[in-house]
């Protein structure tokens, strides 16, 4: 397909800089099949959905891997994509002309990295020296890894330390949030499971690549980073026994859609499973495993934004975020949510 039907124009004062205070004040864009979409809270959820309905959360947590260092008198930036062992990850990286195979750059707090292979990218794999863990070493050196779109208009800070991660964060690994999940707290928790709503989590170690723009001009020539998840087999046999049951599995966010559809077979079960997956999802996918997704306001052209309009259509979804626009939704990683249920 032609990736200009899922570009749309965004004004610059929709892109959220900071999470809703408290995060489940945040406006929820609803689209039900059956009905007009609604303007709502996320607080208003539990509402939403049905007894018996299951959301399922990404229980990764982000880890500081952006990291600024130098090699010799040139300034270094690199942003882990990857991990490929115990100490070695894919890195996206700035001034990547002024390193070559076998440097040595200092990340300072005494944090060292050997470029080894160069990427199609133009990225490294870096090796990262000495004996203690790497996450120990990126808690020194490294920062919080916000998208471009927030990093570039102010500094990271304190603050952001505990904004980009979402209460279910456990399994360090991602470097980019699971925002969907960010608008959740444990008062809404709560209120979701007197209402008969049930959970479940599955991981998804998030990759930068998230962030890339898709530069192909059609669909079928773009590239997908792999990212690693895993659902287990006690998780795999409830979400299945929901759906026998009538309930609705609804992905919280594109991050575990990706794991469920990755998990499931041609005829839908979910089975348990744990590697990499590059699944790329436009319109005409059948999708297996979910019978919602909620997630947030996503950037034109986007994988993302392919992903949403394979689910609800893409006249549907163009005809969404005019609305979110036109009447002031917040976009991206700190902003807004949506639900989307498709008709059955």
């Amino acid at each position: 397909m032609n990736v200009d039907l899922f570009d749309f124009d965004l004004p610059v004062e929709r892109i959220a800089l900071r999470p809703a205070e408290p995060r489940d004040s945040a406006r929820l864009l609803v689209l039900d099949g059956a009905e007009p979409m609604a303007d709502q809270h996320m607080q208003d959820l539990p509402g939403c959905l049905r007894p018996g309905d299951c959301l399922v959360f990404n229980d990764t947590r982000v880890i500081p891997a952006q990291l600024e260092g130098r090699r010799g008198d040139a300034r270094i930036g690199a942003t882990l994509h990857k991990r490929i062992d115990l100490r070695r990850w894919q890195a996206f990286v700035r001034n990547a002309k002024r390193v070559r195979i076998g440097d040595r750059i200092d990340f300072g707090a005494d944090v060292f990295a050997l470029a080894e292979a160069r990427d199609a990218e133009g990225g490294f794999t870096l090796f990262f020296e000495g004996e203690e863990p790497v996450e120990l070493l990126l808690e020194r050196a490294g920062k919080i890894p916000l998208p471009p779109y927030i990093a570039g208009k102010r500094a990271v800070d304190e603050r952001d330390l505990s904004d980009y991660q979402t209460m279910f964060a456990q399994k360090d690994g991602a470097v980019a949030a699971p925002t969907a999940a960010l608008h959740f707290t444990p008062e809404l928790m709560q209120a979701l499971g007197q209402a008969g709503v049930l959970t479940a989590k599955v991981t998804l170690h998030v990759g930068a690549g998230t962030f890339l723009p898709v530069k192909a001009d059609d669909t079928k020539d773009h590239h997908m980073h792999a990212e690693w998840g895993s659902i287990d087999a006690q998780t795999a046999a409830f979400l299945n026994a929901v759906r026998g049951a009538g309930g609705r599995v609804i992905a919280v966010g594109t991050t575990s859609l990706r794991v469920l559809e990755s998990a499931a077979g041609e005829n839908g079960v979910i089975r348990p499973w744990s590697d990499e997956t590059r699944i790329f999802i436009t319109p005409g996918y059948k999708f297996r495993a979910i019978d919602g997704l909620m997630t947030n306001f996503h950037l034109p052209r986007s994988t993302l934004f392919m992903l949403v309009s394979a689910l609800m259509g893409r006249d549907v979804m163009q005809a969404a975020y005019a609305h979110a626009i036109e009447n002031g939704y917040r976009f991206y990683s700190y902003g807004d949510g949506s639900l989307l249920l498709p008709q059955q």
